[in-house]
C-alpha cells in the first residue's frame, strides 16, 4: 500500500494553477497510490477562505483517495490565522488538517505550531529548500520552540541543503521528513540512516512531481522490506491516527 504523504490540488486559471482533484487521481491510479494528502497552492487566511473550502470539497468530492491539510497563511493576522481551526472543517475523511507554511518568519512559524498543532496533536508540513526564509535552520527554530508538535520537513531541504536537514536528524526528534522533490535516491537513504525508517514518508509533491516517477525514486533507494513498507504507508497511517479527534 502506497499513501502519498504531500500533494496538491487547486484551480486558479489567473494563476494558471489548473490540477483539479480529477487530476491526482488519475496520477495517483498511473503510480498505484492508494491515497494522498493533499493541500492547495494558495494560502488560507480564515475558515471560509477559498484554499479551505476547495480542499473540503474535493475530499468530500472523493473521500476514500484524498485527505485534506489546509495550507495555513502565516502572514495572516493571528487572530484569523488560528481562526482557521481547521479541524472543525466537515471533512468526512480528513483525518487531519495541517498545512505547508512557506515564506516564513521563525516568529510566524512558531505561532502556526503552537495552538492548533502543539495542543490538538496535529501535524505541520513546511516546505523546506533552497529559498530564503525556507531553509532547514530556520525551520528547525520552530521545531525547537514547540518540541511537543510534529514538524514535517518537505523535500528534505531540497537539491542543496539536504546535508543540513540531515544534521538535525538527532537534535530534534519531533521533526519528520517527507521525500518528494528531493532528486537522490541515496539521500533518501541517508534520510533513514539518519532518523529512522519511522519519520521518513513518502511524498510526491504532485502533480508538479509525477507520483509514479517519485515512487520509484523511493524504491531505488535501497531500502529494506519493512523501511519501504514504513516510508510508503506505515509513518504517516501513524501520524495521522494520532490526531486529537475530541475536539
Amino acid at each position: 500500500m502506497i499513501i502519498d504523504s504531500h500533494a496538491h490540488v487547486d484551480l486558479v486559471e489567473a494563476w494558471g494553477w489548473m490540477d483539479p482533484p480529477e487530476v491526482m487521481v488519475s496520477l495517483m491510479d498511473e503510480a498505484e497510490v492508494s491515497q494522498a494528502v493533499v493541500m492547495t497552492y494558495r494560502d488560507a487566511a480564515g475558515p471560509d477562505d477559498p484554499a479551505t473550502l476547495y480542499i473540503r470539497d474535493a475530499v468530500l468530492k472523493y473521500p476514500d483517495r484524498l485527505i485534506g491539510y489546509v495550507r495555513i497563511n502565516p502572514n495572516a493576522p493571528e487572530r484569523k490565522m488560528l481562526s482557521i481551526r481547521p479541524w472543525r472543517i466537515p471533512l468526512e475523511r480528513a483525518e487531519a488538517a495541517s498545512g505547508e507554511l512557506c515564506r516564513f518568519s521563525v516568529r510566524r512559524a512558531y505561532t502556526a505550531i503552537d495552538a492548533p498543532a502543539a495542543q490538538y496533536n496535529l501535524p505541520v508540513l513546511f516546505h523546506t529548500g533552497d529559498e530564503a526564509l525556507a531553509l532547514p535552520e530556520e525551520v528547525a527554530q520552530a521545531a525547537r520552540l514547540v518540541p511537543e508538535a510534529t514538524v514535517i520537513m518537505a523535500h528534505l531541504g531540497g537539491y542543496f541543503h539536504f546535508e543540513a536537514v540531515l544534521k538535525i536528524a538527532h537534535e530534534l526528534p519531533n521533526v519528520m521528513v517527507d521525500t518528494s522533490a528531493i532528486p537522490y535516491p541515496w539521500v533518501i537513504r541517508r534520510a533513514v540512516d539518519a532518523f529512522g525508517a519511522e519519520r521518513v514518508m513518502y511524498a510526491s509533491d504532485g502533480p508538479g512531481c509525477p507520483p509514479i516517477l517519485e515512487v520509484e525514486k523511493v524504491r531505488l533507494a535501497g531500502l529494506t522490506p519493512a523501511e519501504e513498507e514504513l516510508v510508503f504507508s506505515g509513518n504517516i497511517q501513524r501520524l495521522l491516527s494520532g490526531v486529537n479527534h475530541e475536539l
